[in-house]
């Protein structure tokens, strides 16, 4: 009865985690950017300040215009109801966001994309570990086999690391790579209102928690693994 449970709630939590996961990496609002600042005196511009709204990923660096509200830091911009029906979009793969390449120092640029890339590779290792994980455990259901559920529980575990380690380098990647600072400065120098607004997005926000997920459910495989083992003997 205990084992039944055991397993239940594993491939419960661990589904959740894969499913957490698939989005976290599928969607493309880990980061979400408001650029504010009117640096035209045209006549077309009259109609009232403009901002621009920036949302990126791993696979897309999206942004479109909209108009300036009370709240532009808020999250619900970037709601799909709330979105511009025409965007632009360009691959984000290795895009130090939200700078472009002609518009700051080369050394930081090349700096930004080495990062970058350990980052892409994390999470497509953290994505392939847990496709993996959900193999060995589907693997396992039928056979009852102890090696095939600590296998399971293992790469669950592994993944779980993978992804903290995926959360950890993008915050240092947002605060310490991304050279923002440099970037408004030098969007001053024309446009002396102008501001930017970052903040982290809801694809960032669900990676821990497929983590816990992902975790608690290698943990319980582990252990049933363990139980199976000792019932065998």
């Amino acid at each position: 009865m205990k084992l039944s449970v055991g397993i239940f709630f594993g491939g419960f939590f661990a589904a959740l985690g894969v499913l957490i996961f698939l989005v976290a990496f599928g969607t493309d609002y880990w980061l979400l950017a408001t650029e504010i600042g009117r640096c035209s005196k045209a006549p077309e511009d009259a109609g009232g300040e403009k901002a621009t709204f920036h949302h990126e990923g791993f696979f897309w660096r999206c942004w479109f215009s909209g108009n300036v509200g009370e709240n532009n830091a808020s999250m619900w911009n970037f709601w799909y109801t709330n979105q511009s029906p025409s965007k632009n979009c360009t691959h984000a793969y290795l895009s130090p966001f939200p700078l472009i390449r002609d518009e700051h120092n080369s050394t930081s640029y090349d700096s930004a994309i080495i990062y970058r890339g350990f980052w892409t590779v994390l999470m497509l290792l953290g994505v392939l570990t847990v496709v993996m994980a959900s193999f060995f455990i589907i693997c396992a259901a039928p056979f009852a086999s102890h090696i095939l559920y600590k296998a399971g529980g293992g790469f669950f575990i592994i993944a779980g690391v993978l992804f903290s380690l995926v959360v950890v380098m993008y915050v240092i990647w947002v605060q310490a790579m991304a050279d923002l600072e440099n970037y408004t400065n030098m969007k001053k120098m024309d446009c002396p209102d102008f501001a930017v607004y970052v903040r982290y997005g809801w694809s960032f926000m669900l990676a821990p928690i497929g983590v816990f997920f992902a975790l608690l459910a290698g943990m319980l495989f582990l252990l049933v693994g363990r139980a199976i083992y000792l019932h065998s003997d």
